[in-house]
């Protein structure tokens, strides 16, 4: 039971890291538009990008968040400086499989704590409303929130799904922005 929380909890945040489980890893992925094979493929490139910005230098580490869809990776977050948006998009372009890096990497302090409860609360209830829309495949979607910023990442069904998924962002209360990375599945595939 605890490991069915877990990865609950995991795929509310938008990612299912390696250590979730293959039984687990497999259903998520299953059950997702990109497939399994792309999935476990997905959350290697994350778990690479990680350790290797664990290893260059734990500031790095914490201020980065990653999505990974098809190999397309996804940076948010806060850096110190502006060498370290270079620095982060190097090392993640040194990884095997990705297609594309998207840096949406904020320089200088990072939100305080409010902020930081903030920007999950407004991910934690678009993940909700999302998960209530039965118009929506919910668990195609990756959210992040940074700053009142909301970036989706993920593939849609149609275009009036991702309309959806875009409205109910909107109509949060903090959500300054909506910045949609999701790709709309073409007919057909």
């Amino acid at each position: 039971m605890a490991g069915v929380a877990l990865l609950a909890a995991m795929a509310l945040s938008g990612c299912v890291p390696l250590i979730a489980g293959a039984g687990g890893a497999a259903a998520v992925g299953a059950s997702q538009e990109r497939g399994l094979e792309q999935a476990v493929d997905d959350n290697q490139i994350a778990f690479e990008i990680n350790r290797k910005l664990l290893a260059k230098d734990t500031a790095l580490y914490r201020g980065v968040s990653t999505q990974v869809q098809k190999g397309r990776v996804l940076l948010t977050g806060t850096v110190p400086k502006p060498e370290d948006r270079v620095e982060v998009t190097r090392i993640v372009w040194s990884i095997g499989g990705v297609k594309e890096v998207i840096n949406e990497l904020n320089v200088g302090e990072r939100g305080g704590f409010s902020q930081s409860v903030s920007d999950t609360s407004i991910s934690t209830k678009l993940r909700t409303r999302l998960l209530g829309d039965k118009n929506v495949s919910s668990i195609n979607y990756s959210i992040e929130t940074v700053r009142g910023t909301v970036y989706l990442m993920g593939t849609a069904l149609n275009q009036a799904e991702l309309d959806r998924v875009v409205a109910h962002a909107r109509d949060i209360s903090g959500v300054r922005n909506v910045v949609s990375y999701v790709e709309v599945k073409k007919p057909g595939n």
